[in-house]
Order: C-alpha cells, then sequence, then structure tokens
C-alpha cells in the first residue's frame, strides 16, 4: 500500500497517512441482508421492512438518485425536504474539504470559537426576518426545538414568571423525535410511544379549511382557527403560557397552508399576552416557500425561530436556533451559564459546507426561481389533478405541495382506515421511479429547488398515472 504523507504548515511534524479505505463492493442482495441484520431505520415497521427488503440507494446528481440496480428514481421529496440545491455539489464537497484540512473540529466550548461558526451566525443574522441577531447551533431539527424549549424556560424564569412553562403547538404540527420535541409535536402516534405524555405542552386544531372549516370562507375560517389559541390560553391561564410554536407551513403532518390572516391573527394573540412565538422553519426555510423562510412569505416576526435540514441541503447535519433581541438581551445579562450544548455546536466544518450552501443560493438566484418559476408552475401542473375523482384538494406554496385524496368529492370524506390508499398510490410511484411521499392520504412533494418544468412534467405525470391506477384498485383496497 502506498502511504501519503503529510505535513503541517507549522510544524516540522509528518504523518504518514493510508488511502481511504472504501465502502466494499458488494451485490444489492448482499447489501439488503446486511441492512436486515444490523440496521435499525427511523421511522419503520421493521418487520415489513425485514421482508420486502429496503432500496439501497449508491449516489445522486441533480434531482436524480441511482439505486444499486442501476435504476434513476426522480427525488419529488428532496431527500427529507432538504436537498434544496440538489445532489452532486462539488462546491459543497469541496468547501468540506477545505476546512477538514485547516480545521476539521474544535469545540465551542470553554470561551472559543471558531471562524466558519461566528460567519455562519452572522450571515443567518442578515438572512432571517429582522431583529433575529443570535444563533445557537445544534445537529437536528430535533435538537434545535429542543433547545428553544429549554430557551423559552430559562427567559420565563429568569424574568421572575417561573410559572409559564406550557408551549402550546398544533395537532399535526411536527417539531421532532427527541422525547420533549415530540411532546411539543402534535402527533398522536407518537405520544404513545416512548413513555406518554409530558406535561406542560398542549395543541390546538391545526388551520387545515379542507378538514376542519369546509363550510367557511378563507379569511373567516383564518380567523376561527387563530380563535382557538385564543380559547386554549384562556382554559390553561395567560400567566402559565410559554409560547406558541408553529410551522409557516404544516409539512409532515399533511402539507396544511394556512388560510389569509391566519398568522396575523395569532401575532397578535401572542403580542396581547406577551407570549413568546417560536417559528419552526426546519422544513419551510431555505427557498422551499419562494422566500428565504417561510416566515417572510406569511409575515411572521417570531421571537425564535428554528433552522435546519435546507441550512446546509443535507450535506452535513447542522441547525440552528435563532434568537431575537428580546430573549437574547435577558439570557446574556440575566442568565449567567446557559447550561445547554452538544459536542457538535457550531462544528466547523457542517458551518463551512453550509456558507457555501447559502452562497449557492443567493448566486443562482434559486429562491427567485422557486417564486416565479417552478414554484407556480408545479402548482399549475397539480391544479390539472383537481377534476380526478380521487382528488378533493391541491394545495401548496412554492415548492411544497399536497394533494389530498378523498372517498367522495362532494366533501372531505375520509378513507378509512387513514392512510390505506395514500400509502399504495406512494408505492405505484415509487414502482415507477419517483419519489411522492404519502401523509396519510396526502401526495405530499417537495423536490430540490433546482428542479426543472421538465423534471416536474414527469414527476405529476408520475403521480397521475398513479391516481388512476389507485382508482382502478380501490376495490381491493376499501372493500
Amino acid at each position: 500500500m502506498v502511504a501519503h504523507l503529510i505535513k503541517s504548515r507549522d510544524t516540522d511534524r509528518t504523518m504518514t497517512a493510508a488511502p481511504p479505505t472504501p465502502v466494499p463492493d458488494r451485490t444489492a442482495p448482499e447489501w439488503r441482508a446486511l441492512d436486515a441484520a444490523h440496521h435499525l431505520h427511523p421511522f419503520t415497521d421493521h418487520k415489513a421492512l425485514t421482508e420486502q427488503g429496503c432500496r439501497i440507494i449508491t449516489r445522486a446528481e441533480g434531482v436524480w438518485l441511482w439505486d444499486s440496480e442501476g435504476t434513476r428514481i426522480l427525488d419529488g421529496m428532496a431527500g427529507l425536504w432538504c436537498v434544496n440545491v440538489g445532489y452532486g455539489r462539488r462546491e459543497l464537497a469541496d468547501a468540506a474539504a477545505r476546512q477538514m484540512a485547516e480545521l476539521p473540529y474544535y469545540t465551542q466550548f470553554f470561551r472559543t470559537a471558531t471562524p466558519p461558526t461566528i460567519e455562519l451566525a452572522r450571515r443567518l443574522a442578515d438572512l432571517t426576518p429582522r431583529g433575529l441577531s443570535h444563533a445557537f447551533f445544534t445537529n437536528s431539527g430535533s435538537e434545535a426545538n429542543e433547545t428553544a424549549i429549554r430557551m423559552v424556560r430559562h427567559y420565563w424564569a429568569l424574568e421572575g414568571q417561573p410559572a409559564r412553562t406550557v408551549i402550546i403547538g398544533r395537532d399535526n404540527g411536527y417539531h421532532g423525535s427527541t422525547v420533549a420535541a415530540a411532546a411539543m409535536s402534535g402527533m398522536k402516534a407518537m405520544h404513545r410511544q416512548g413513555g406518554g405524555p409530558v406535561p406542560d405542552f398542549e395543541h390546538i386544531r391545526d388551520p387545515h379549511r379542507f378538514r376542519n372549516g369546509p363550510d367557511q370562507s378563507p379569511e373567516a375560517f383564518g380567523r376561527t382557527a387563530a380563535g382557538w389559541l385564543e380559547e386554549a390560553i384562556q382554559a390553561i391561564g395567560p400567566g402559565r403560557v410559554a409560547a406558541f410554536i408553529g410551522e409557516p407551513i404544516q409539512g409532515v403532518g399533511g402539507l396544511i397552508v394556512p388560510p389569509p390572516g391566519y398568522w396575523a391573527e395569532i401575532q397578535r394573540i401572542c403580542a396581547n399576552h406577551g407570549i413568546l412565538l417560536i417559528a419552526d422553519e426546519v422544513t419551510c426555510g431555505f427557498g422551499r416557500t419562494g422566500h428565504w423562510f417561510g416566515s417572510q412569505t406569511f409575515d411572521i416576526r417570531p421571537d425564535i425561530m428554528t433552522l435546519a435540514k435546507g441550512l446546509s441541503s443535507g450535506y452535513m447535519p447542522i441547525a440552528a436556533v435563532m434568537v431575537g433581541q428580546r430573549v437574547a438581551r435577558t439570557l446574556i445579562e440575566l442568565g449567567g451559564e446557559f447550561a445547554h450544548g452538544f459536542t457538535s455546536s457550531g462544528h466547523p466544518t457542517a458551518c463551512a459546507v453550509a456558507l457555501e450552501n447559502i452562497s449557492i443560493l443567493d448566486r443562482e438566484g434559486l429562491v427567485e426561481r422557486v417564486r416565479e418559476d417552478v414554484g407556480p408552475y408545479l402548482m399549475e401542473r397539480l391544479e390539472g389533478l383537481s377534476g380526478h375523482p380521487l382528488v378533493g384538494e391541491v394545495r401548496g406554496r412554492g415548492l411544497m405541495a399536497g394533494v389530498e385524496l378523498v372517498r367522495d368529492k362532494a366533501g372531505p370524506g375520509v378513507f378509512r382506515p387513514v392512510g390505506r390508499v395514500g400509502t399504495h398510490c406512494r408505492d405505484l410511484c415509487f414502482k415507477a421511479n419517483a419519489i411522492i411521499r404519502a401523509v396519510g392520504d396526502t401526495m405530499v412533494m417537495a423536490p430540490p429547488l433546482i428542479i426543472t418544468r421538465a423534471e416536474i412534467d414527469t414527476l405529476v405525470d408520475t403521480l397521475s398515472r398513479a391516481l388512476d391506477q389507485t382508482k382502478r384498485d380501490l376495490p381491493r383496497l376499501m372493500p
């Protein structure tokens, strides 16, 4: 084996390093057998997966994936809502390599910092809505929302109101899968696992007009849905409520787009009671809605904003909590030590990649492209499916879109059990080599921001054929 000699710039130390060890070259059946034997997947029925075997993804470019069989697959979900700039961006690999050669890692503990970490904090303060001047870095959206919980409760304790511990979220809101983040989420299936309900987290109904207010105008329903927050505050007691958290658009909950006026009324209610407003931008951020952040799309002015996913386009694990002056001033001036953090908080390599990712979004005009071109085109194409017998509603903003499947177009006639029809339609899309997610019986799309109109045509045409086949299969699915 030929060794490589690596010499430090500032010392005479020379290190001998072998070439990197490649991942073994195995057959697809070998990979599947090893996966079943050793790998526990997230959000997965492992018994079913073992019986069916998983698909092994081996490479990617642009909006396309290739599996171990050589099949090309259109990624209509940008990985998991995150690969905003698309796959195969050499600039991001180079940014990681440069930083790893210079300083691969150092902690942000011990009163230290690294240049990429500081620069990313400054860049995010410039990009996010006015007043969000400080960044606390974590490694995932779940960790970012856990951090927000601790910050909010610490803030109120420092402000002399320690009874303010309750955080209100929404049904079908998703804020992560760690213990507190899952409790803050409104996903009932998650609450049934891992220890049951956690105190001081409450939920109001989500602003899903198709389900919760079909007989009201959008504007009237916006007022009704926001009013559920006022009712909850009064029931809990205004002196106990610390914060309200919401995604600008609820993605994992079924692509729920808020009606006109909803966020303005939520903002007014929070301000009236002095309650902190947290915008969970983990899914909506970095161009997904046609603006840098969903908060700008809906004119939300949060006290705290959580970021992840598109921050690095999924190339490195990194997330952030953006903190407004109201909270930051109290934490800094009155808080003493904030006893919270992670080994990889502000990881310099992840921050370097995130900086380059933001630069790509900026210099290629991808945010504007979503707002002015491919976002409207995706919605135009999907609206063409509105007349399909299974389609109850098409909704979305930017490159976030959902097609709700219904049993009866005359009203929100849901399928029972929920999810069986949507899962079948999803599987048909997968077999046709397009990844479209099923959330219950809503077909959800969030492709990379670089997707072309021709690729959107492929995605929507695949869904159209899957809907036709699903309609033919209904007698077997729903006897």
